[in-house]
């Protein structure tokens, strides 16, 4: 055994930390693409080639069209954006009217018809009633307050509808938002300009067409609004520029229109009637059809209940009591009169104008009333119900100032064809006045003798000429006052044919009958053609006194807000046509005529009255023109085609229609006597041979008190050196040819 030690390790103290392990790189991850691309079992063959192909088809259609989307987007947001910086301020929208309105007032300034494009003033949603805010809502788009303007749902319904029905897509429903319906009341803000368009109703075609680049151009400015205005700015401007009817444009002007009251004042039937009018407001406007309008607006209260605007009681409660029309509005804007008005105001002011025009008439609506219904009455009682005869009611004062107007048994209308100023009739013995009242004032004595007997004249290129009576008799020597009460016809042949039938002529021109007046010896007995407000205004200057009068409704034509009128009266009293006293002698002789002759089926009340009856041939046409010492008054009674009346002369069922009208216009006003002269001096007899023609003298003192005025006319027109047919020149008095 060795004694050398073993070599030994040495003492080390133990390692307490490790070396650290050499790192290993993570595992990539999968993405999510890859994860379902290894999930995917790989397909091959043609299957697999094809799928490939498709999915690569895809994704490169999505790259486009999501790219294109956005291009379209970024295109349609520039679109908008600059759509929107054109738009002005909310309150130069609320007037869209294409022309002004035309208010017509009364004698006595009411209001009583509007024409042209009424507009009531501005309004808002908050100055109007809630009820009308909430009937348009419940009418015209439900989801209105909801929406950005377009609503998808409301278009694919409308086009789902259109389909359904046999139309095209976009022919019929349009599906359109309120605010779309502004987009096109406003035209897309195209405004109206003449020298661009033919008219205003091809302007008006244009902005309501309902093609696909229409409806786009649509949806991009109704978008621009939703960001300009706000909803209670988008519905004020259609409140304010929607038309309803009648004329008016916008809320308020319909509720002062039909209701007589602001549009804050509606209740929810009248409100439902408003909304009702907007679908389409020629066809179911009240004064067109109240009972459709009623039917239309009980559907929108039926959908104000449903929409919860309502409560069942309040619904049932105004469908129990509908909206009605107030008189203004019955009298369908004024009807035959304020027509005639229009037409008589000046184009430029009344048609071609934008600005508001009012104008002051003459109208009485008490005699206007009065007027309508003594036609009536007369037609209900004593006319076949299935006759279609017509007739005309024109009153006036002795100055020619028009107080009624009936132009034909359907009073309710508006444009229609006016009997009393538009329809030339022959008027029969209605004419004779003015054969009379030349004879007068050429010196001629209501109580002077002629003969009532066969009489015959030559007339050229017709041969002989023979004027009978009405019931074919003769009766001998007849004054001038018996002639005229019993309407004969031979003495007021042989008196016109003495007197000179130009200078009949002549007087009835300058009395205002200024139609064509016959040529022959037929001119006595009414051969002519004249309207009634032309023979009215003749009569009416028979009682002025014997001066001529021009009829006139018109007034005064002011502009809104102009206190100075633009325009006033053109008619009223002209020059003298006659003497005062020969009027007045002419005035007593028509009293005859109502008193007892021809024309007592007139009388009334005891009150002093003249006038004349006329009947044309075969009956076609019918007159009675009279007069109080207030008013006079015309009827004219026949067929449109001339068709004969049977039984109907102007003594009977005209002067009835007078009489009745006439207590109606007297009703509180008291009995005047007429200004008549009862005739004086020593009557003479009148011969007239077969042929008559005055010779025009130029010497007044030799015309044995004949004369006047009528002579002066002749002598300026024919000068004082005139001869007559006969050869013989400057006769004194009226001379008579003796062949």
């Amino acid at each position: 055994m060795s004694d050398s030690p073993r070599r030994r390790k040495p003492l080390v103290a133990d390692k307490r930390v490790s070396k650290p392990a050499k790192k290993r790189k993570p595992a990539a991850r999968k993405t999510r693409k890859q994860s379902r691309k290894a999930a995917r079992p790989r397909r091959g063959g043609i299957t697999g080639f094809f799928g490939a192909i498709l999915r690569w088809i895809l994704r490169l259609i999505w790259k486009i069209t999501s790219r294109v989307a956005l291009v379209a987007c970024v295109i349609l947001a520039l679109v908008v954006g600059y759509q929107y910086t054109t738009l002005p301020d909310v309150t130069a929208l609320l007037d869209g009217r294409a022309r002004g309105s035309v208010t017509l007032q009364d004698r006595y300034g009411d209001v009583f018809a509007w024409r042209g494009d009424q507009y009531g003033g501005a309004i808002t949603t908050e100055s109007v009633s809630p009820h009308l805010v909430n009937a348009v809502v419940a009418t015209e788009d439900k989801r209105f307050f909801r929406h950005l303007g377009l609503s998808p749902r409301g278009i694919a319904s409308a086009v789902r509808i259109n389909l359904r029905e046999g139309r095209g897509p976009l022919q019929g429903h349009g599906g359109s938002t309120i605010t779309q319906q502004t987009a096109k009341l406003l035209c897309l803000g195209v405004p109206y300009k003449p020298s661009d368009w033919d008219s205003e109703s091809d302007y008006i075609a244009d902005c309501r067409r309902g093609s696909i680049q229409r409806k786009a151009k649509e949806a991009i400015f109704a978008l621009a609004m939703e960001l300009k205005y706000s909803k209670n700015d988008i519905l004020s401007i259609y409140l304010n520029r929607a038309y309803m009817g009648g004329g008016a444009y916008g809320a308020e002007a319909a509720a002062q229109r039909y209701f007589a009251k602001p549009a804050s004042a509606l209740r929810p039937a009248e409100a439902a009637m408003l909304a009702g009018l907007l679908t389409s407001p020629s066809v179911t406007a009240p004064t067109s059809n109240l009972e459709r309008s009623q039917n239309r607006a009980a559907t929108v209260l039926r959908l104000m209940r449903e929409q919860g605007y309502l409560t069942s009681e309040q619904a049932q409660r105004e469908q129990a009591n509908p909206a009605t029309l107030s008189e203004a509005a019955e009298a369908q804007a004024g009807g035959y009169f304020a027509d005639w008005v229009i037409s008589e105001a000046p184009e430029f002011i009344i048609r071609d104008s934008t600005a508001d025009v009012i104008v002051k008439t003459t109208i009485d609506q008490r005699i206007q009333a009065a007027a309508e219904a003594g036609l009536k009455k007369v037609f209900d009682e004593k006319v076949s119900k299935s006759s279609k005869a017509q007739a005309a009611v024109v009153v006036m004062s002795a100055d020619g100032a028009v107080r009624a107007m009936v132009g034909g048994r359907k009073t309710k209308v508006t444009g229609a064809f006016n009997r009393a100023t538009q329809a030339k009739r022959q008027t029969g013995s209605a004419f004779k006045p003015f054969i009379y009242a030349a004879a007068l004032d050429l010196g001629r004595n209501p109580l002077d003798m002629i003969a009532d007997e066969r009489y015959c004249i030559e007339t050229p290129g017709s041969g002989l000429w023979c004027p009978a009576n009405y019931d074919r008799q003769f009766r001998g020597a007849v004054t001038l006052v018996d002639a005229l009460r019993n309407s004969l016809n031979i003495p007021a042949v042989k008196l016109s044919e003495e007197v000179g039938r130009e200078t009949v002529r002549l007087v009835a021109s300058l009395f205002g009958i200024n139609s064509d007046l016959a040529d022959g010896p037929a001119l006595a007995l009414g051969a002519s053609e004249s309207t009634l407000l032309e023979m009215t205004g003749a009569y009416a200057g028979i009682l002025n006194g014997g001066s001529a009068v021009i009829p006139y409704g018109l007034e005064a034509l002011n502009m809104a807000g102009d206190p100075e009128p633009v325009m006033t009266a053109a008619g009223g009293i002209r020059e003298r046509v006659i003497q005062d006293k020969s009027a007045r002698q002419l005035i007593w002789m028509m009293e005859k005529v109502v008193e007892s002759g021809t024309g007592s089926r007139a009388q009334f009340e005891g009150r002093q009255i003249a006038g004349k009856t006329g009947t044309t041939q075969a009956a076609r046409d019918a007159w009675f023109i009279a007069f109080t010492a207030d008013y006079v008054a015309g009827v004219w009674m026949g067929y449109d085609d001339n068709t004969p009346l049977t039984g109907v002369t102007g003594s009977g069922l005209p002067a009835d229609i007078w009489r009745e009208v006439m207590i109606g216009v007297h009703e509180g006003v008291g009995a005047k006597p007429l200004p008549m002269l009862e005739p004086q001096g020593q009557p003479q007899t009148i011969v007239t041979p077969n042929r008559a023609r005055p010779a025009i003298s130029d010497n007044p003192s030799n015309n044995d008190g004949r004369g006047g005025i009528i002579n002066q006319v002749l002598r300026d027109i024919f000068g004082s050196g005139a001869e007559n047919t006969s050869g013989r020149s400057r006769n004194t008095g009226i001379q008579s040819d003796n062949r």
